[in-house]
């Protein structure tokens, strides 16, 4: 196979990039021309092991084919339809395929196509539930510090990433954080940490100030993802769940990054038992191959919304363009059938402990001062040098050329290989890691 050509300076200069320092990228830029299994390849074919499964997408592995044939196929017959009025078959087959993952009673499912696209909608559904049941003044929502939600105005305001928000204000009015979890007695802590359940009161503390009858939901990740890999501590979640019952509030979680099998389970909500009212997820529904995201309601929030609209009308005024889009559903669907066949989530739940083991191993380097770990993702926290983030940038440009492709936050390097990996390719990404680290 040829391999593709780099790129000169000025064929660069037209594309402005996503969450990137553009000026230093386009002085020295670091692209992938071909991925395949646990790897991608530069343009010069040299091997780069992805350890973050693309952006948490890529659960499968890089290039199944057996998603490209379904896309292939699907552009060949039905490239585009409205979702408005009109529908295509495959949007309500691979509704009803998600909710054979999703938990009981989370049964009816509206797609759209990225989980900040989600995150809105969650936050729409919360509101045009709670009019609908005469409680149009719960207008407020709750989530968290060091949490990302998405990018549009809703999930910034939701967002406890202070970058993220600098720019732009705060987004929506009405939006209360409660505290994050990552306190240091956690430190170094495998799976669900034993210290900060108590931190869930928070919301109790917002109830009282704000009136918990004037908040319609509280979003939370079951793990914290973005920031670097916080998984709840232990009776967090569950403590959570029973303030939001005796509030009326709904319960929602963004299993954007935590779905789909990375918490070794289906998703979050099955992993620590609780399940929520609202699940939004995106990014492993298509192996990152389409644009999708979808939100899984309560049949009990479906029903009071569509219910109370008109008899021969819409009830629901949202939606996106590419909802359901033909080629993602076709992708979708193929998906399902790899999760079935591959077993991936079992695959994912039994190979944890191994992964946990290989990236805890990194705990005797000098400048690591934090390892949060649950299910198939962990972060290795580094010391900061100077500012937060300096070093963490720094590591960014070794990892290139180390071989090696992962996210990372600040000075957080976050590990979510796709669910595919073999003990060889851990052990690949850590002796990797241990070389970027040690030469920090």
């Amino acid at each position: 196979m040829g391999h593709a050509e780099p790129q000169v300076a000025s064929q660069l200069q037209s594309f402005w990039m996503p969450f990137s320092p553009n000026k230093e990228f386009k002085a020295d830029p670091k692209m992938f021309a071909r991925a395949k299994g646990m790897y991608f390849y530069t343009p010069d074919g040299r091997e780069v092991i992805d350890a973050s499964a693309g952006l948490f997408c890529v659960a499968a592995g890089h290039c199944r084919q057996e998603i490209a044939d379904a896309v292939y196929e699907q552009l060949q017959t039905l490239d585009f339809t409205a979702p408005f009025l009109r529908a295509h078959p495959k949007s309500f087959e691979l509704a009803e395929r998600v909710t054979q993952y999703t938990p009981a009673g989370l049964n009816r499912v509206f797609f759209t196509n990225s989980g900040s696209e989600s995150v809105d909608t969650a936050m729409k559904m919360a509101l045009a539930y709670h009019r609908t049941k005469g409680q149009a003044q719960r207008q407020l929502f709750v989530s968290r510090e060091r949490a990302y939600h998405g990018v549009n105005m809703g999930g910034i305001a939701l967002a406890g990433m202070v970058n993220n928000r600098r720019a732009f204000g705060p987004g929506l009015a009405g939006v209360y954080h409660m505290r994050h979890t990552a306190v240091p007695e956690n430190k170094f802590s495998r799976g669900q940490p034993d210290h900060g359940a108590d931190l869930a009161d928070d919301l109790t503390r917002l109830c009282n100030l704000y009136g918990g009858e004037n908040i319609a939901a509280c979003f939370v990740e079951p793990t914290a993802g973005s920031f670097g890999c916080l998984p709840p501590p232990k009776g967090y979640l569950e403590r959570l769940r029973k303030i939001c019952d005796q509030h009326g509030i709904l319960l929602v979680f963004d299993e954007v990054i935590t779905g789909w099998g990375r918490m070794g389970a289906p998703f979050g909500a099955q992993a620590f038992g609780v399940t929520p009212d609202l699940l939004t997820m995106a990014k492993a529904i298509t192996n990152g191959a389409q644009p999708m995201g979808a939100v899984a309601a309560r049949q009990e929030i479906y029903d009071t919304i569509t219910e109370a609209g008109p008899a021969m009308g819409i009830e629901f005024f949202h939606g996106y363009t590419y909802s359901a889009h033909p080629a993602s559903c076709a992708a979708g669907l193929a998906m399902m059938d790899i999760f079935a066949k591959d077993r991936l989530i079992e695959r994912a739940a039994a190979m944890s402990p191994r992964f946990i083991d290989a990236i805890h191993s990194l705990q005797d380097c000098g400048v690591v001062t934090d390892i949060r770990s649950v299910g198939m993702m962990a972060a290795v926290e580094v010391a900061a040098d100077g500012a937060p983030g300096v070093r963490g940038h720094e590591a960014q440009k070794r990892l290139y050329h180390a071989g090696l492709n992962l996210k990372s936050t600040g000075d957080s390097l976050i590990i979510a290989p796709p669910l595919i990996c073999e003990d060889s390719h851990i052990d690949e990404i850590v002796t990797k890691l241990r070389q970027v680290i040690k030469a920090l």
